[in-house]
């Protein structure tokens, strides 16, 4: 098996959004935002090449079809690409062979959707198939109030039309050194993935854990549908990887791309952080 992060580009959004009821005068001090209130993000994706040939793209970036005004919401920045970051492994999205999508908000999914030069909406990947949770699929196509900006159809509902599209309702493995695993707290249903590599366990946390400044189980994003299952959640799964010496991978985090964690007298905390190609 082989892995590789992928940078897919950075995103703004706002200190407030992202870190909830947390005080500016703390987060601040360790994830910094700009002049406007603005903290960067990554939107990291994760390529697995299994041993039976088959290429595993987790997310798909915020991709590049919707208007200039969507974007400069966003203050897009950064010079990668998705199709950048494929290409310098001498591949293409041709090469795709599955795609799993946390969940649906635009940006995790964004990528998975491109438009022709006649304004078609078509499946990014053409030769992939698609891989959704059941749970949040309904979650999207019927969007509560507090969700509905970030779930776009034209993101998804392509998708369906390809025929190549699953819904994955039960959690478990999913292939070769690949099981998936709901939670609930930031959407309904969303799928985190954990790699068996190299005799380590490496969880794409997605918006379950965003970034490691979200390590604290206070501190939960703002825009998680149900925070108090969301500390829930978190608490649970950091107990976890203390105890088996997981490896994080963050999507969001655009100063931390991976660690592992250790007890300390507030919690779980990073005990080594270092990047996806360092890792032994």
């Amino acid at each position: 098996m082989k892995i590789h992060s992928l940078e897919t580009g950075n995103f703004k959004l706002d200190g407030g959004g992202i870190f909830g009821v947390v005080p500016k005068s703390l987060w601040s001090k360790v994830y910094p935002a700009d002049e406007n209130n603005m903290c960067n993000f990554s939107m990291r994706c994760l390529l697995v090449e299994t041993d039976d040939n088959r290429r595993v793209l987790i997310d798909a970036g915020l991709g590049n079809k919707q208007d200039t005004k969507f974007f400069s919401y966003y203050y897009l920045n950064g010079e990668a690409t998705l199709e950048n970051s494929l290409a310098k492994l001498n591949l293409t999205k041709g090469d795709i062979t599955d795609v799993i999508i946390s969940h649906l908000h635009f940006d995790h999914c964004g990528g998975a959707v491109e438009r022709t030069s006649g304004g078609e909406l078509v499946a990014a990947f053409p030769c992939a198939d698609y891989w959704v949770s059941g749970p949040q699929w309904q979650w999207a196509m019927e969007p509560n109030p507090r969700e509905k900006a970030s779930f776009l159809f034209e993101n998804f509902e392509p998708l369906e039309r390809t025929g190549r599209l699953h819904f994955i309702n039960k959690v478990g493995p999913f292939c070769e050194g690949i099981s998936l695993r709901f939670y609930n707290g930031h959407t309904e249903g969303l799928l985190v993935p954990f790699i068996q590599y190299k005799d380590r366990t490496i969880v794409y946390t997605s918006d379950m854990l965003p970034t490691a400044a979200h390590l604290p189980t206070s501190w939960v994003c703002g825009y998680d549908t149900r925070p108090l299952i969301s500390m829930q959640e978190r608490k649970a799964f950091m107990e976890e990887a203390v105890r088996n010496e997981y490896v994080l991978f963050f999507e969001h985090d655009i100063q931390v791309e991976c660690c592992t964690l250790k007890d300390t007298e507030k919690g779980p905390r990073i005990d080594r952080s270092f990047r996806l190609r360092e890792l032994e």
